[in-house]
């Protein structure tokens, strides 16, 4: 039973880590240039291989990149309707006074979609447009900063926590670059999220007549900027003074027949009026990406890793394992198959019959450079039926091994000690009891006859 339940334990784990868990941990070293945000990551979209990461895991504020789960909560409410109209309040409006929030300068009043106000909120980074849809998707600040936590607990972003919707600095909104990093990739699923943070600008009206232009305040996107970068596709920026310049980017280019997608998170660069370093930084990093970088096939899932023996089976005595799937990495133009080293690792030293294809056995560890750069499921390769004859013997070894057999066996030796030891007591040559010899004396007797 203990067995079965660490069996169970075991392949829930694999299929765990191999749906949410990026295939790589590890990173490589970048030499030719620096990087001076305080903590971030580069990873690879395509297949979750993290390229680079500095202090990942470190507690940061997040500043407006806070709008993000602000934009995911929006888009995932019962309430979300694109053509719905909404209403900028005093009460949003109110909210933002002395706070140093960039803001719509709209009036109090005024009219505009939802989809609009997806808009303002992601690409122009407005805190009036913030609060006002915590206010009509949560029904009130505290409820939707809730609706955020909740929602933060549910996609596993244990270093994550929200006190306001709109990234103004708070000691209780902080993030860390990975948590960052899940996030993004769980918004990008919504297609008009990745739509809106794609656009360089957008065309706002309202029902009073006001037409203007939003700005994305990603300079990778905007051709008017120094920072312009012709692959960049995303994705939301965020600063204020504790939390320095940060920026979350992605950038797609194709070349040798494939299209490779990357994401880059700075957070905490700083803030120069002479240069803006969380554009000039994930421009270097995304260059030194596609420069240096490059698919590699390292096993397919029709060809075998490994083998790995069978108990209770006539049929064969190892099994071939695979990979579940084909395993697709990022690595440095210059590797090689001899670079490359793949460590196994079974549940159990062998794999018992009844065994059916596709059953999980195992995982494997693959290695570049001495790095782990990926995790993949081993699978049996074919089905493999049980004997019912060493079945049989099985059943008879387990009976006679059983914890129950063993007292059985402590009873009739005891049994047959006690018998011993009674036979021996009774057989035992029992020691002649001494009679005092007293010398026949005829005269006395002679006396007595008369």
């Amino acid at each position: 039973m203990p067995k079965k339940i660490f069996s169970i334990f075991f392949i829930c784990f694999l299929i765990i880590t191999s749906v949410f868990v990026p295939i790589s941990t590890s990173a490589y070293e970048v030499t030719s240039f620096e990087i001076t945000a305080e903590a971030g990551m580069l990873i690879s979209l395509d297949t979750g291989e993290v390229l680079w990461e500095k202090n990942a895991d470190k507690k940061m504020y997040p500043a407006s990149i806070t709008k993000i789960m602000t934009a995911v909560l929006m888009v995932e409410s019962d309430k979300w309707n694109p053509e719905a109209k909404v209403t900028l309040t005093k009460a949003a409006l109110d909210k933002t006074l002395g706070t140093g929030l960039a803001v719509s300068l709209l009036t109090e009043g005024e009219e505009f979609t939802q989809l609009d106000l997806l808009y303002m909120v992601l690409l122009s980074s407005f805190g009036d447009c913030a609060y006002l849809a915590a206010d009509i998707y949560g029904g009130s600040l505290e409820g939707f900063v809730q609706m955020m936590n909740d929602k933060a607990k549910e996609l596993g972003l244990n270093g994550t926590h929200y006190s306001n919707p709109v990234g103004l600095h708070e000691e209780e909104t902080y993030t860390t670059a990975r948590d960052t990093y899940n996030l993004c990739v769980y918004a990008k699923k919504h297609d008009i999220i990745s739509e809106i943070c794609g656009k360089s600008r957008y065309k706002l009206v309202t029902t009073n007549g006001t037409t203007r232009t939003l700005s994305t305040t990603n300079f990778l996107l905007d051709r008017s900027t120094n920072y312009f970068y012709e692959y960049a596709s995303g994705f939301k920026t965020g600063f204020t003074n504790a939390a320095g310049r940060c920026l979350v980017s992605t950038a797609s280019r194709k070349y040798g027949g494939q299209t490779y997608n990357y994401m880059c998170i700075l957070l905490k660069c700083p803030n120069s009026p002479q240069k803006r370093f969380e554009f000039a930084e994930s421009r270097e990093l995304y260059r030194w990406a596609f420069n240096n970088f490059s698919f590699g096939e390292i096993a397919k899932s029709n060809e075998p890793v490994c083998e790995i023996p069978v108990e209770m089976s006539l049929e064969t005595d190892f099994l071939p394992l695979y990979f579940e799937k084909p395993f697709i990495s990022v690595l440095p133009n210059e590797a090689d198959d001899s670079t490359i080293v793949i460590k196994t690792h079974f549940e159990n030293e062998a794999a018992t019959a009844p065994i059916k294809k596709g059953d999980v056995l195992g995982y494997a560890e693959v290695m570049y450079a001495e790095k782990v750069i990926g995790k993949v499921a081993l699978i049996a390769g074919q089905d493999v039926k049980v004997s019912g004859l060493l079945q049989f013997w099985e059943l008879i070894k387990d009976i006679f091994t059983s914890k129950y057999m063993k007292a059985v066996y402590l009873i009739i030796v005891a049994i047959i000690v006690g018998f011993i030891l009674v036979m021996i007591k009774l057989n035992w040559p029992r020691k002649k009891r001494k009679v005092k010899y007293i010398p026949y004396k005829e005269r006395d007797y002679k006396n007595d006859k008369d």
